[in-house]
C-alpha cells in the first residue's frame, strides 16, 4: 500500500481550503448559530492517559443504529471527535471541514466518530444545515455525558470538552488533544498522528 507523505506546505493547504469552506458553512447558518462568547478554554480533568486501553461505549448514531468503539477493533484507527454542543460556531465549522479531507483520513485507515452530549432530534437537525457528513454523528446525550464523562471530558455546564483522542486498531489511545474550547484543533496535528500510527 502506497503511503501518503505529507509536507508542512500540504498540511497549511489543505488547512487553509478547511478553514475557507468551514467559514462558508457558518455563514450559511449564521441565523441559526448560537453565540455561546469566549468560555473558559478547558473545564474537565482527564481520566485517561496516551498508552491506556480506550475505554469502551456504546451511543445511539443518527442512523439509528448503536454504534461501539469495539465495532472498529482490528479494523479502523479512531478519531473521536468530541464538540461542545450543536448550533455553536466553531463547531458548526469543525465538523464539516473534515469532509474536505476525507481521503486523507480514508488513506490512513481511519474513521471519526463524532460524539455531542445533544440528543438525536437536535443532531438531525443541526447536521442537516451542515450538509451530509460522511462520519457516524453520535449522541452522548442519555445518560447525560456518560461517555465524555468516562474519558474526563464533560465540562461543569453539561457541554462537553472540543478534543480529540486517536485510537489505535488494539484499542489503545495513541493521541489526546482537550483543546481549548474556543478554537478548532489543528488538522495537521490530526494527519501527523495518523501518519505515526498507521
Amino acid at each position: 500500500m502506497k503511503r501518503t507523505i505529507w509536507t508542512a506546505s500540504m498540511c497549511l493547504a489543505v488547512v487553509f481550503m478547511v478553514s475557507q469552506s468551514a467559514v462558508a458553512v457558518s455563514e450559511a447558518m449564521r441565523q441559526e448559530i448560537y453565540d455561546v462568547g469566549t468560555l473558559k478554554p478547558t473545564d474537565s480533568t482527564l481520566k485517561v492517559k496516551v498508552g491506556e486501553k480506550a475505554p469502551e461505549f456504546t451511543l445511539k448514531s443518527l442512523s439509528g443504529k448503536d454504534v461501539s468503539l469495539s465495532d472498529y477493533l482490528g479494523k479502523k484507527i479512531v478519531v473521536l471527535s468530541f464538540v461542545p454542543a450543536a448550533w455553536t460556531p466553531v463547531c458548526s465549522d469543525q465538523w464539516p471541514g473534515y469532509n474536505i479531507v476525507q481521503d486523507v483520513f480514508e488513506k490512513n485507515d481511519a474513521v471519526i466518530l463524532g460524539i455531542t452530549v445533544d440528543n438525536i432530534p437536535t443532531l438531525h437537525a443541526w447536521t442537516l444545515q451542515m450538509g451530509k457528513l460522511w462520519f457516524p454523528v453520535l449522541s452522548d446525550f442519555w445518560p447525560h455525558g456518560a461517555v465524555a464523562q468516562q474519558y474526563g471530558v464533560l465540562r461543569t455546564d453539561g457541554t462537553a470538552e472540543r478534543a480529540i483522542f486517536i485510537i489505535d486498531k488494539q484499542g489503545v489511545i495513541r493521541y489526546i488533544d482537550v483543546h481549548d474550547i474556543n478554537q478548532r484543533p489543528p488538522l495537521e496535528g490530526i494527519i501527523q498522528e495518523l501518519e505515526k500510527i498507521r
